[in-house]
């Protein structure tokens, strides 16, 4: 099974390497010297792994055959895929691949269905479930353990405690207007009038 675990950024410095956004909660392990990783698009890759490094909180990469600027640059938003054994689980247990989570069911904590993870978007502050919902509309969960109260592979779910708003349209919204109004029209609006 193929996993994407980065996406190559700009060229850094003149000697072809690159800044990578990694994607994998184990980038020692998918993202080593030595790592032979296939690409999309598939006519860059495969891709060979000679050095990594970190420099100013990114990770910097050099490919075998990649040394020069143009070289490295010409590699620009590329994805770099591994092949992991399905069977494969993160070290920690409360981390998930993506091919897990793809289409389990979501449910709120008090058993209300919600729809179906179709696609999980990776964004730099958090990654966001993509839910299907029975009536074909789309809504956005974020992927956060306030939110995300369970993960259950067995019975194929992921249960929410949504915050008010997040997949209806009931959010709750205070405002000083509504505590200052107290039903009393008067010197309001306009008169009616009667023939």
């Amino acid at each position: 099974m193929q996993l994407v675990v980065a996406r190559i950024g700009r060229a850094h410095g003149i000697k072809g390497e690159v800044t990578v956004e990694v994607r994998t909660d184990e980038p020692e392990l998918r993202l080593g010297p030595g790592a032979v990783l296939a690409t999309d698009p598939a006519s860059t890759g495969p891709l060979t792994i000679e050095t990594g490094r970190v420099h100013s909180g990114r990770l910097l990469l050099r490919f075998e055959g990649v040394r020069d600027r143009t070289a490295a640059e010409a590699l620009r938003n590329t994805l770099l895929i591994a092949e992991v054994d399905p069977e494969e689980l993160p070290e920690d247990e409360d981390e998930y691949y993506d091919h897990q989570l793809m289409d389990l069911d979501v449910v709120t904590t008090d058993g209300v269905e919600v729809g179906r993870i179709t696609e999980i978007s990776h964004l730099p502050s958090q990654d966001l479930f993509i839910v299907e919902r029975p009536d074909g509309s789309e809504v956005l969960i974020p992927f956060v353990e306030e939110i995300v109260t369970e993960i259950d592979l067995e019975e194929q779910r992921a249960i929410i405690d949504p915050p008010p708003g997040l997949i209806d349209d009931r959010a709750e919204i205070a405002s000083s207007r509504d505590a200052d109004d107290s039903g009393d029209d008067s010197g309001k609006g306009s008169e009616a009038g009667g023939v």
